[in-house]
């Protein structure tokens, strides 16, 4: 594990990062057909970092011939499984080598605090790189169950060239989540970055270079969704999207699928996720530390996060001192600083939609707790941690996704109440139970509507647990573990008579 530097030497390591702007296609840095500059804005000072150049449809439409010729020449595609588990490892060790220097420059660009970059994100992007690429050469195809006149062989292929779509919150970990399996299997991947953190996806692609992926089977186009995620979306020689984001986009790449060639999609979209704790739950201690961890974690800019509290009668005013003394260990500040566990929040868009909400659950009768304020530092965009108690179901901040720094604290008389109202959403990516029920922890967590229910923690498995929800919250595949390999690659059946030569 890293160990983390000062402030004064994450400083003197910004001071010094070459910034990549231009997209890179077909093994290198290339000019854009589009001609435009867009603004990477650090939103910790409010400064421009660098133009990031902005991409187009004309440059989908060359990176996706570059991609397609590259799958067809078979280079990648046709490789030994054991010399893309090494190049894909030689790609890890490339990473690991370079982390410090892309922590901070994803901490630069999205505001994420330098330890979360240094400790969480940039090991688990490493792991799950590793991961994927020594799974490579140990799945297995499979023979059905044929009389002793066939041979059913039952085996997987490369879809050919996938459009991976990512969101801004977790730039690397979401990249490593959909590349690492999609390359893993074969495929050519063009990645769409979201707009505000283009240049750590950018850096891979020079790394995965340099580890031995050939030029055109990994490209990276900076760009606005109308601009480069539409075109993708609407190509009619993708044959996969993995998009990570809103559920109104991802409505978006289906109906762009159904109106040209029928690719593929699988899609993540968020959650309003709730930590449940019953009446029977012990150490309220670590439940409120849990509880706290799962609401800020990224600043609450995070699809898992537990925004909904819904705690027993007999145990909320306990449980909302704990919650209340564990918030005021989260720190607020300079992303660089590794004393922070909070730092800016993404954009000005993002941080008027989150103070927005603050301001509706004030006007609906919620009793703000603690927080509720931005934080003034010059033009960074702080938000205090933020709590509500008194929160009934049919308020807005107990149903729209806030993506902030904000909680809401419920309360239920019953274990089923506590769960009816845990499944009173639209989405099911993640929820968390606390009991101290074994019963209760299987009857309970089998009610509970979500990809993941994690029991007494907060938490959404490993990479080797699949990630992904019901209802809105997913559609069309999981990511992370095995069944990622599934998502970026055909299932074909080989039946052969052997009864006779023909």
């Amino acid at each position: 594990m890293a160990s983390l530097l000062s402030k004064k030497e994450y400083r003197a390591i910004a001071s010094k990062i070459k910034f990549p702007v231009e997209p890179f296609i077909d093994g290198k840095f290339q000019k854009s057909k589009a001609g435009r500059l867009m603004e990477t804005i650090n939103p910790a000072t409010g400064s421009v970092l660098t133009n990031v150049t902005a991409c187009d449809e004309d440059d989908v439409n060359f990176a996706v011939e570059v991609s397609r010729r590259a799958f067809n020449s078979g280079e990648w595609a046709c490789k030994h499984p054991s010399e893309r588990k090494a190049v894909l490892l030689k790609l890890a060790q490339l990473i690991e080598k370079n982390q410090t220097e892309l922590a901070v420059l994803e901490s630069l660009e999205s505001g994420k605090p330098i330890s979360e970059c240094e400790l969480t994100d940039l090991p688990e992007t490493i792991v799950t790189i590793q991961w994927h690429a020594e799974a490579i050469d140990k799945i297995y195809d499979q023979i059905s169950p044929a009389n002793a006149d066939a041979v059913g062989l039952i085996t997987r292929e490369p879809l050919g060239v996938v459009g991976c779509v990512l969101p801004w919150n977790f730039p690397l970990m979401m990249l490593a989540w959909k590349i690492a399996p999609a390359l893993a299997g074969g495929n050519s991947v063009i990645v769409k970055p979201a707009e505000q953190t283009s240049m750590t996806a950018l850096r891979i692609a020079e790394l995965a270079i340099e580890a031995g992926i050939p030029p055109g089977v990994l490209n990276i186009l900076p760009g606005e969704g109308p601009d480069v995620g539409e075109p993708m979306g609407r190509h009619q020689d993708i044959d996969a999207i993995s998009f990570t984001g809103s559920t109104e986009v991802g409505r978006l790449f289906l109906e762009f699928s159904g109106q040209s060639n029928l690719k593929k999609i699988i899609l993540e979209c968020g959650g309003k996720n709730p930590a449940v704790v019953l009446s029977d739950a012990n150490n309220l201690d670590g439940v409120a530390e849990h509880v706290v961890f799962a609401a800020l974690w990224n600043m609450g800019q995070n699809c898992t996060a537990n925004s909904r509290l819904i705690v027993h009668s007999s145990i909320k005013d306990t449980l909302l001192e704990k919650v209340r003394e564990k918030m005021t260990d989260w720190n607020t500040g300079d992303p660089l600083d590794p004393d922070n566990q909070l730092g800016a929040i993404i954009s000005r868009e993002q941080y008027d939609k989150i103070l927005g909400y603050i301001e509706i659950a004030k006007e609906q009768g919620a009793e703000l707790i603690e927080g509720g304020n931005p934080i003034k530092s010059g033009e960074g965009l702080f938000i205090e941690p933020t709590l509500f108690a008194g929160v009934t179901p049919e308020m807005v901040i107990a149903q729209e996704e806030v993506f902030g720094p904000v909680f809401a604290m419920m309360v239920v008389d019953t274990d089923e109440e506590a769960i009816k109202l845990a499944n009173d959403t639209c989405y099911g990516l993640q929820a968390s139970l606390y009991t101290s029920s074994v019963t209760k922890a299987h009857k309970y967590g089998r009610a509970l509507q979500a990809g993941t229910v994690s029991v007494n923690c907060y938490g959404e498995g490993d990479i080797s647990t699949p990630f992904g929800g019901y209802k809105l919250s997913g559609f069309g595949g999981r990511d992370n573990s095995l069944m990622a390999h599934d998502q970026y690659t055909e299932t074909k059946t080989l039946w052969i008579d052997i009864s006779e030569d023909v």
